[in-house]
């Protein structure tokens, strides 16, 4: 058999578990080069979570929306109004 026919199976056979506790642990101990040419093949799929609190046009939009309410040029939506709104949509995509 020749070697990368037994690399090939052998990572097949790995569970995806597996495979992370292996990266988890390379990683953990490898130079910085190497940690960095990893990131470099997966950067474009890291994701970064959306912190909204520092979103400073989400903060500004709902700081007006608030002052709308507050001063009665919106008189918002009742939290049972909203429920029921949503819940009739519900059913409906549930009877298709």
């Amino acid at each position: 058999m020749q070697d990368s026919d037994y690399l090939y199976k052998k990572f097949h056979n790995m569970n995806t578990a597996t495979i992370r506790k292996k990266l988890y642990e390379y990683i953990r101990v490898a130079d910085d080069r190497k940690v960095r040419a990893i990131y470099t093949m997966i950067e474009n799929d890291v994701i970064e979570p959306y912190e909204w609190w520092n979103d400073n046009e989400l903060l500004t939009e709902l700081d007006h929306r608030s002052e709308q309410i507050k001063s009665g040029n919106d008189p918002g939506i009742l939290w049972e109004d909203a429920k029921k709104e949503i819940l009739s949509h519900r059913k409906i995509k549930e009877n298709g």
